[in-house]
């Protein structure tokens, strides 16, 4: 079915749509949340917490405007609130890559070397690539998603791609013009 007709569904309160709507977000925004948070349970709780707001919330969405970013708002704010709720010594911990799952459909072994670089990113880099170039937003979508100017969210993106090239290849850094 259709995500329009699934809302206005939902939006009438008919569970089995909303059963539906979950099925098929929920393994796509848990990726998603596992990517931002760094922690698969702190992102389980995170989406949890998500579809119980997009739940209760549905009756505000506007659906002149696209569905997609309006719930990853929300999935990225309940995010965000439980990497907040995190104690500061925690953030210096680095999940066991090997044994997380992949944020994308594809086997994950060849990619690792990009995963960890764009996890080493700091919060302000990683989330603007991670739903521009694994969740495929616009930056229009992303400066939405994460309430920022859209200049903002471009020069992230750049600064962001600038430090993942660097250290993806460090000796173009070292060597430099010469």
């Amino acid at each position: 079915m259709e995500i329009a007709k699934l809302i206005r569904n939902i939006q009438t309160g008919d569970k089995d749509s909303f059963r539906e709507f979950y099925e098929a977000y929920a393994d796509y925004a848990i990726r998603t949340a596992s990517a931002i948070t760094r922690n698969r349970e702190m992102a389980k709780d995170a989406v949890q917490e998500t579809f119980i707001r997009v739940y209760r919330q549905i009756g505000s969405y506007n659906p002149e405007l696209p569905f997609d970013p309006w719930f990853y708002r929300i999935l990225m704010n309940e995010c965000l609130r439980y990497i907040k709720k995190e104690s500061p010594l925690s953030k210096f911990k680095h999940t066991d890559l090997e044994n997380a799952p992949s944020i994308a459909e594809e086997s994950f072994d060849h990619l690792s070397d990009l995963y960890n670089t764009i996890q080493s990113l700091d919060d302000t880099h990683r989330v603007p690539i991670i739903l521009k170039y694994v969740m495929g937003f616009t930056e229009k979508e992303i400066a939405d998603i994460l309430g920022l100017n859209h200049n903002t969210v471009k020069s992230r993106l750049f600064k962001g791609r600038k430090r993942l090239k660097e250290q993806l290849d460090p000796t173009e850094k070292e060597e430099g013009p010469q």
